[in-house]
Formats: structure tokens, sequence, C-alpha cells
């Protein structure tokens, strides 16, 4: 009962609506009186919005003595309302104003199910190509969305992370403040959307940091998680051949290659392993 009214609610109708309108389809025809005691209001109230409702066309009155309302069928009902939203959804897409922007502006989203709900909606307009960057948990999420965009036709092009240890060999430094000493592990599993090249969304889901996403159609946003993507798959590509050859020369997760160009923090200067790539057997991600 509470849901059928709160979507009845959705739907545009008042409280009052909502409720007579399920009191009608329960009972069948009956005069004001009866839906005011069966309600348990005031026949005042009730007797407007039935006069209401039916100038609207959500109701029939059958004349006589008492006046006797009843419900249109629930097809009819659901086939009428369908109509008059999709009218005023087309009014609304042709006239409303539009200022194009002079540049793609960016925008943050919070909490899990904003942002979800935002990405299953971009994912249901994907045309072309869909590029994935996701741990499992986040890609078992999305997978009802995903197959359908391949049953429509669009590409998918997916990098998967399956532990921590993925990304430790990606990403072997922690933030780190040198002034004030502290070191901060990024709490959370990071993922990444580029949609049709035109969309994207980075964001930071997990059990124990809040869920937000940085959402934006800018081109350099888009370009810039297109060619981490690509340097993914690249790397990923080279492990599987020269996994082995790679750790003897670059030493572990390139260690040697970062130590070249990346300030380490102090406290792991004397360390000689950064991360555990030791060949693509330890390989987490698939691409």
């Amino acid at each position: 009962m509470e849901q059928l009214l709160h979507h009845l609610r959705n739907l545009g109708f008042t409280e009052m609506e909502a409720k007579i309108m399920v009191e009608l389809a329960g009972k069948g025809p009956s005069s004001g009186y009866e839906v005011a005691k069966g309600l348990g209001v005031s026949r005042s109230n009730v007797y407007s919005t039935l006069q209401r409702l039916c100038q609207q066309g959500y109701l029939h009155r059958s004349e006589g003595d008492p006046v006797r309302y009843s419900m249109l069928k629930t097809e009819e009902l659901t086939r009428m309302i369908a109509g008059q939203m999709k009218e005023s959804l087309s009014f609304i897409e042709n006239r409303m104003p539009r200022v194009e922007p002079d540049q793609q502006p960016f925008y943050n989203v919070g909490g899990d199910r904003n942002v979800m709900e935002a990405l299953a909606r971009e994912l249901e307009r994907a045309e072309h190509e869909i590029v994935v960057d996701v741990w499992r948990e986040e890609a078992a999420l999305m997978r009802s969305e995903l197959e359908q965009a391949e049953q429509r036709g669009v590409k998918l092009l997916w990098s998967c992370i399956g532990s921590d240890t993925g990304m430790e060999r990606l990403l072997p430094l922690s933030a780190w403040n040198p002034g004030a000493g502290e070191r901060h592990a990024l709490r959370g599993r990071k993922f990444s959307f580029v949609i049709d090249r035109r969309w994207c969304m980075l964001g930071m889901r997990g059990e124990d940091c809040a869920t937000q996403a940085l959402v934006t159609e800018h081109p350099v946003m888009v370009e810039l998680l297109l060619h981490h993507f690509t340097q993914e798959m690249v790397l990923y590509e080279v492990e599987q051949d020269l996994g082995g050859e790679l750790a003897e020369r670059y030493g572990p997760a390139y260690e040697r290659i970062y130590r070249k160009y990346v300030e380490i923090d102090p406290r792991e200067a004397g360390s000689e392993v950064i991360g555990d790539f030791e060949g693509p057997e330890n390989s987490d991600e698939e691409v």
C-alpha cells in the first residue's frame, strides 16, 4: 500500500488523490461519503479531490442519487499518464533554454547511490564504445548494464583488478607529506569509465570511504583516461611476454625506473622492493 502511494506521488498526485484512487480501485464504484468513511477523512476534502480527479480524466462519474465515482482501468490509467509525461518531456527537451559553455564543466557526484545511478544512466546511452577500468566489486555491480550494452552492439574494453597487489605494482608510492612526515594510504577502490570517447567518470568506492566521483565531458580528462588505459594494456601485454626479463633488468615493480624520477618515502629508502611484480604469473590485471 505505502509503495503504491509512494509511486503515485512520484507521478505528481497529492497524498489525498493517491489515497482516493487506491480506495476506488480496491472497492469499485463508491459515493463521496463512502470514500470519506473508508479513508477516515472529512467529506469536504474528499469531494473537492474527487471533482478535481474527474476533471483531469482519472475518474468516471455516474449520475444518480448518490453520485458514484470509479477508477479508470489500470492499463488505461497508465497509458494516459505515460502519454502526458511523454508529451511534457518532449516539450521540455525542445523548448528548454540552452547555453553552451565555453568549456565542458567538471561535476562532483557524492554518495554510492547517486554515483551508481549516474553511471547506469550513461551506460544505457552508450552507442559505440565503453572503456572500463575497475575492480571486480564494481564490475559486478555494473554487470547487467555492461551486458545490455554489448547486446546493443557497443564495443566493451575493460581492465579489471582483482587484488591490492595488482595496484601496488603500478602505484608503489603512498601519498606523503615530507614536511609533516605523514603518509596517507588511499582507502577504497579506484574506478573509471569512458563512454563513446565523450563522457567519463573517475571515482573511488569502498567499505571504508565515502563514494565520490568526478564526471565530465572535457576532452582533456577523456584523453587522459584513455591514455592511461592504453598504457595499462601495453604494459600488461609486455609483462606477459617478458615478465622475468623485466624484473631482472628493472627490479621488482620497476623499482630502478621509479627511483630515477620519483622521490621515495625515506622510510622506504632502505627497501629493495616497492611492489611485488615478479613476472606475468602474479598479475591480477586483465585487459
